[in-house]
C-alpha cells in the first residue's frame, strides 16, 4: 500500500455516527481486536537512545505476547520473544535493564548470547543430542524508523513503518529524531484506567474538546490547533503558539523559556506537533523535547497508558526548564483526558446512549472508527449480536465485502 502524502478532506456530507456502544463492552469483539488489530499492527517498543550500549535491553508486553529488545555486542538492535526456549520463562524482568555478556534464564539457567543464539543449557548432558543452533530466541518482527523501534507480533495489513509514515519524514528529520536521548526530568506518568481502549483513543483523536477541557493547552495554543487525517490510519495534529503572555503559571514561563532552535524550520519553532499511527500510538514533539504514548489494552475493560520522554543533547538550561514546564502542562492534560475517557466509556452502557454526533473537528474519531470497520466489519452492526456469534458474523461480513454480488 502506498500512503498518499495528501490529507483526507472532510466530506461535505458525512455520516457523523461513530461505533455503536456495544463495541466498547463486547468480550467477543475484544478477542478479535487482540488478534486482528493489536498483534498484527505496529507498536512502539522504545527508541534506540534507550539502549545505547551493548547489553542494554527493553521489554514490551502486549496481550499475552512478550518482546525483548536488546543491543548486541556488534551494536545491532534486535527484537526477540521474551521467552526462554526451555520452558518459556521470562528472560528479562522489568521495563529496562542491562546485562554484561549474556542473558541468563532465571528459571533453569539457560544462557543466551546478546544476538539471541543459545550459548548453552544448564546440565547439557541431560538433554541428549541437542543442537544448540535450534534453540536460539525466536525473533519478533522489528523496524527502526527515525530512531524509534517498532514491533509487530503477527503479520498484518500495514506496510513498513517507513512507507506508512513517509508523509512525516521531513518533520522527524528536522526534529533530529534519531539522536533523541532519554528524558531526565521524571518519567512519563503511566496509569491503568478502567475503560475500553477505544474510549481513550476517542478522546485523544480530536481537539474539539481542548477549549473546554484543557485550560493549559487553550492558554498555550488555543484556536491554532488542527487535526489532519491521512490514508492508512495515520494523522498529524499541529498547534502553534506565539508571543502572548500566558495566563497560567506553567504556560507563562514556558512561553518565556521555550527555545526557537535555528536548526528547526520556521513552521516547527513555535509548535507542538502530534503524529498518530493506528491503532493506538502517538509521537509528539515540542521545540525542546519529544515523547511517545500508547494505549495498551489489558482486557476489554482495562487499558494501560504507557509512554517515554526524550530530550536533545547539549540543551541549554533554558531549554531544560522549558522541557520541564512542557511536561507539567502535558501531565495535567493527561489527567484531564483520563477522566473524560472514564465518563465516555461509562456512557456506552447507558440505554440512553444514541450514537455519536460528530463535529467536523472530530473527523479524526470517525477516521479511526472507519479503520476498525474495515478490519472488523462486524462493528458496522448497530445492535449487539449474540456474543457467541460475533466472530462468525465478522467472517460472513468480511466474505460478503470481498465477494460482492
Amino acid at each position: 500500500m502506498n500512503t498518499a502524502a495528501t490529507p483526507i478532506r472532510v466530506p461535505n456530507d458525512w455520516d457523523r455516527r461513530g461505533l455503536p456502544g456495544w463495541t466498547y463492552h463486547s468480550k467477543a469483539l475484544f478477542e478479535l481486536e487482540r488478534t486482528e488489530v493489536f498483534l498484527t499492527h505496529w507498536q512502539i517498543g522504545g527508541h534506540v537512545g534507550d539502549i545505547p550500549a551493548p547489553g542494554d535491553w527493553l521489554t514490551f508486553d502486549l496481550l499475552g505476547e512478550r518482546a525483548l529488545i536488546i543491543r548486541g555486542k556488534d551494536g545491532v538492535v534486535r527484537a526477540f520473544h521474551n521467552l526462554c526456549r526451555h520452558r518459556g520463562a521470562r528472560l528479562a524482568d522489568g521495563d529496562a535493564g542491562h546485562c554484561k555478556n549474556a542473558m541468563v534464564c532465571p528459571f533453569h539457567g539457560w544462557v543466551y548470547n546478546l544476538d539471541g543464539t543459545l550459548r548453552g543449557a544448564a546440565r547439557p548432558e541431560s538433554f541428549g543430542d541437542m543442537d544448540r543452533s535450534d534453540f536460539g530466541l525466536k525473533p519478533v518482527e522489528m523496524e527502526i524508523w527515525q530512531g524509534f523501534v517498532f514491533l509487530r507480533f503477527l503479520p498484518g495489513p500495514q506496510p513498513s513503518v517507513a512507507e506508512l509514515m513517509r508523509p512525516f519524514d521531513a518533520d522527524f528529520s528536522a526534529y533530529r529524531s534519531e539522536a533523541l536521548l532519554p528524558g531526565d526530568l521524571g518519567s512519563w506518568s503511566a496509569a491503568t484506567l478502567p475503560v475500553n481502549w477505544k474510549s481513550v483513543r476517542d478522546v485523544d483523536n480530536e481537539g474539539y474538546h481542548v477549549a473546554m477541557a484543557h485550560p493549559a493547552l487553550q492558554d498555550l495554543y488555543g484556536p491554532t490547533y488542527r487535526d489532519l487525517v491521512y490514508p492508512g490510519g495515520i494523522s498529524h495534529s499541529i498547534a502553534e503558539f506565539g508571543d502572548q503572555a500566558g495566563r497560567l503559571w506553567s504556560v507563562r514561563h514556558y512561553l518565556r523559556l521555550s527555545p526557537r532552535p535555528d536548526w528547526l524550520p520556521d513552521r516547527l519553532r513555535q509548535s507542538w506537533t502530534y503524529y498518530g499511527m493506528f491503532p493506538n500510538t502517538v509521537i509528539a514533539f515540542t521545540p525542546e523535547g519529544a515523547q511517545y504514548y500508547q494505549d495498551i489494552p489489558l482486557s476489554r475493560d482495562e487499558t494501560f497508558l504507557n509512554g517515554r520522554l526524550y530530550r536533545h543533547a547539549h540543551e541549554t538550561r533554558a531549554a531544560r526548564a522549558a522541557r520541564y514546564l512542557a511536561y507539567r502542562i502535558d501531565r495535567d492534560t493527561s489527567a484531564e483526558d483520563r477522566q473524560l475517557s472514564i465518563w465516555s466509556n461509562e456512557s456506552m452502557k447507558s440505554t440512553a446512549f444514541d450514537d455519536f454526533h460528530l463535529s467536523d473537528l472530530e473527523f479524526g474519531v470517525r477516521a479511526h472508527h472507519d479503520q476498525l470497520r474495515r478490519i472488523l466489519p462486524v462493528t458496522r452492526l448497530p445492535e449487539a449480536p449474540d456474543e457467541d456469534r460475533v466472530a462468525e458474523l465478522n467472517e460472513d461480513l468480511r466474505s460478503a465485502n470481498a465477494n460482492p454480488a
